[in-house]
């Protein structure tokens, strides 16, 4: 039987660091409390998945199994009001037991290079919401772009092989086809690409 491996205390800060940032980047999660979909306190329940999440981690005697840790995410985002079906929990959970392990083995290269993307994030423009009565806007070309469907200045986050491009101008220059509007105003979008990730 292998013997208990446990987080130094360097190591443990780092990784309590890691789970925050890993989170912070899970755009259902985000989404689900940016729009408050599990009510006022949807914030707060984000903060205790980022605690129960560490504590599991940390304080559990026994094997961990990704499975385990994939339940907890889910019924983090049942209790946010939010079904996930696009294979984010367990992507989450693999980059958080991976995460886990390296910390384990004192490499802390995971939560630098997340530090790094959150760094290069924040420091990226905003979008912002145009309107239409605002008298004093200089951005007329802004307008223009929105109105016509070009290309936006929309963050992406993009997989590391491309994190050395401009993450703002990831257009690939092809015409973007219209949603299709319903009778009562509804936009219909298509489905999204699987990205194979599923056996």
């Amino acid at each position: 039987m292998e013997a208990e491996r446990k987080l130094s205390v360097e190591a443990e800060a780092i990784f309590r660091e890691g789970v925050v940032l890993v989170l912070s980047r899970w755009s259902a999660l985000q989404l689900a409390v940016d729009n408050e979909w599990g009510g006022r306190d949807s914030r707060r329940k984000s903060e205790q998945l980022a605690a129960d999440v560490f504590s599991w981690f940390t304080q559990s005697k026994e094997v961990l199994y990704i499975d385990d840790l994939e339940d907890i995410l889910n019924e983090a985002m049942l209790s946010l009001n939010t079904v996930t079906e696009d294979g984010s929990i367990e992507e989450v959970a693999e980059k958080l037991m991976f995460m886990n392990e390296e910390c384990l083995n004192g490499d802390f290269k995971s939560v630098e290079s997340l530090r790094e993307a959150n760094h290069r994030r924040v420091a990226l423009p905003h979008v912002k919401q145009v309107n239409d009565d605002d008298d004093d806007n200089d951005n007329n070309e802004r307008d223009d772009t929105l109105e016509n469907d070009g290309p936006s200045n929309m963050m992406v986050d993009t997989p590391e092989s491309q994190s050395n491009s401009n993450p703002v101008d990831m257009t690939d220059n092809k015409p973007t086809p219209k949603p299709a509007k319903t009778e009562d105003g509804w936009e219909v979008v298509g489905p999204r690409r699987s990205k194979g990730k599923r056996n």
